[in-house]
């Protein structure tokens, strides 16, 4: 069992910057793999990247990256989402989730845990 919690989000403008973390608690958090995904009012919930156990491969959605980083810091349960060049379509939900699989997956139904989210939202 692995239980997420978000942080991070907040009010900011165009270009700026925000930095989403997501910690974990629970057993084994470094033999998952970690997915962010948002979802704006009215759509579907998307991937927006995800990263590998040990942290050695990650993965973007096209519409975010060379903005967006994710990272993960196995030793403080931490999974990070670093946010650059903000966007008003950026605005969302922005959940965490964790699979007990060693691939990246970007369907949302693939991930067996979830935070309960942290609100970003970007003015133009």
């Amino acid at each position: 069992q692995v239980q997420l919690v978000e942080s991070g989000g907040g009010l900011v403008q165009a270009g700026d910057s925000l930095r989403l973390s997501c910690a974990a608690s629970g057993r084994t958090f470094s033999s998952y793999t970690e997915g962010w995904f948002r979802q704006a009012s009215g759509k579907e919930r998307e991937f927006v990247a995800g990263i590998s156990w040990s942290g050695g491969t990650t993965y973007y959605a096209d519409s975010v990256k060379g903005r967006f980083t994710i990272s993960r810091d196995n030793a403080k349960t931490t999974v990070y989402l670093r946010m650059n060049s903000l966007k008003p379509e950026d605005t969302a939900v922005y959940y965490c989730a964790a699979r007990a699989d060693s691939r990246i997956a970007t369907n949302p139904f693939q991930y067996n845990y979830w935070g309960q989210g942290t609100q970003v939202t970007v003015s133009s």
